[in-house]
Formats: C-alpha cells, structure tokens, sequence
C-alpha cells in the first residue's frame, strides 16, 4: 500500500528533492511588520536574499505556526486518495509545530479509520530534519513500507548532528536564545558560538571559538570526531542565512577532509532564520552521537 511522507518548511529541502521524491510540504508562517508570509509555497520562489535584508535592516519579523486548516486540506487530500500518511516534523524543542500537526493527524485518524496515520517527532532542525526526510524518501523508493521507514527514523534520529554557527548574537539574543550581555560582548570580542541540536531537540551553545573562519573550521572538526565511517560515502547537507560563499568554503572542507560528494546546500528558511539572522551556516550528517 502506498503512503506519502509529510513535512515542514523547516526542512529546508530544495525544490528539486521535493519534487524528485514526491513530499508534501506544510508551509509554517512569517510576519513582517505584520504582513503574514509562507515560508514554502509549491512552485513559488520566494526571494530569501531580500527576507535577510530585511533582518538587517532591522524590520520586525515574527513566526507562527502552520495555517492548521490549509495543512488539514492537504494532509486529507492524501488520505482521499488512498495514500496511508508518515508525517516527520520540525523538533518540539524548537516549536509547536509538531504537537499541532500531531493533534490534527489524530483527528484526521478518527475519520479515515482504514488509513494508516502516524508521525515523527525528528527533534531536528533545518537541514537536519530534511536529511532525514530525505533518507526515509529512499528508504520508500527502494520499497520499505510505512512502518520500516518510521522506525528507522525513530531509531537513527539521534544519530542525525547538527552543528550550527551564527555570525551576529545580537539576532540570537532577540530570540530569546542568548542573553544581552552575553550577545553584547560576543560581539565586541567578535566572539562565535558553535552550537548544536541536543537529544531534547534543543538549540544548545557548547563552545565559543574568535572569529568567523574559525567558527566555520569549528563545524567541521566536529564531523570529524563522531561522523558515521564511511564518511565518503554519507549525504551530507549544508544550509545558510544568505551567506553562500561561507556555505561553499565549508563544503570545500567536507570534500577535502573527507571526500563527501553528495552534499547539499540551500537557505536556511524564514522561520528559522528569523530566530538565528543572516550568516546562520550549519553542517547536518549522521554520526555516533548527535
């Protein structure tokens, strides 16, 4: 029997791996100076060059959470055609998403009694939590059913490190994820956090390093100490809050270091960047430990 593997906008999937695998997107929203915006709209390009001008320009961005009736519409939709549903969600350490796509996933199991209706808290993030969407899609492709592929996400999601820099506090201390003081004096000393997505799924600063190259160099020397072996042989995916260049020189390192050649890179979408700024740059692979 078929099923269709559901998402979020803060996957952070490229359009082309959306529509190679055939994955549903819930769109979560954004507001600025109170226009509201979706973050992924199937087949719209959404011009995210501007969206972090804007941050820097200091206009007021605040997030929400999936439009819950337009998510209804396209999670019934499936299930009208006969599709069983595996939804893997944004972690709960960093939003409400999960729990209120899980709630309507519920209601929606009650009406569709002969559909299979289940979920996945990825506690992931970003690039994170699309690396895992990305490898349960070829686990459908080569013929694991729903209940294989959802188990190995469960199983392996702790395995999925995420490492995280930004490169102005001040857009860290704004969401509430560092204090003034401390964003204050980072800057000044141009001090850069290394941070990663904890077991909880929890955003977690583990150490501080001087400087931006360093902070990069910081990412992957983690990869280095607990990626799954062979390295070579992983997926590994990169994403950025308008800072290409920086995104490139870190996946130069990944194919240096260890001889990757499948490696992503795309933005970091709004609603997270909304929380980390512009020169958020991340590094998602699996390892021993997240």
């Amino acid at each position: 029997m078929s099923f269709a593997i559901v998402t979020d906008s803060s996957s952070n999937l490229t359009e082309e791996i959306i529509d190679r695998f055939d994955l549903s997107v819930l769109p979560l929203t954004f507001m600025v100076d109170g226009e509201e915006y979706r973050s992924y709209l199937k087949g719209a390009k959404t011009d995210l060059a501007q969206f972090y001008a804007m941050m820097r320009e200091g206009k007021v961005i605040t997030t929400s959470l999936p439009n819950l009736q337009e998510s209804r519409e396209t999670i019934e939709a499936l299930l009208k055609a006969g599709d069983d549903v595996l939804y893997l969600g944004f972690s709960s350490g960093l939003s409400g998403t999960y729990q209120a796509i899980e709630l309507l996933l519920s209601e929606l199991a009650g009406l569709y009694p002969e559909r299979t209706v289940t979920s996945v808290d990825t506690l992931a993030a970003s690039g994170g939590e699309g690396l895992l969407v990305t490898y349960a899609a070829k686990m459908r492709e080569g013929g694991a059913s729903l209940a294989e592929v959802r188990d190995w996400v469960e199983d392996r999601k702790l395995h999925l490190a995420h490492w995280f820099t930004v490169d102005d506090l001040m857009f860290l201390f704004r969401g509430g994820r560092v204090s003034r003081t401390a964003a204050w004096a980072g800057t000044m000393l141009n001090i850069k956090p290394v941070m990663h997505v904890d077991d909880e799924g929890h955003l977690i600063p583990l150490e501080k390093v001087r400087g931006r190259k360093k902070s990069l160099k910081a990412l992957v020397d983690h990869m280095e100490q607990t990626a799954d072996a062979p390295v070579a042989d992983q997926t590994v995916y990169i994403t950025h809050g308008d800072c290409l260049e920086d995104a490139e020189y870190v996946a130069g390192l990944v194919r240096e270091r260890f001889g990757v050649t499948d490696i992503m890179i795309n933005w970091v979408d709004p609603v997270i960047g909304a929380h980390s700024g512009p020169g958020t740059m991340a590094l998602f692979f699996l390892a021993s430990q997240r």
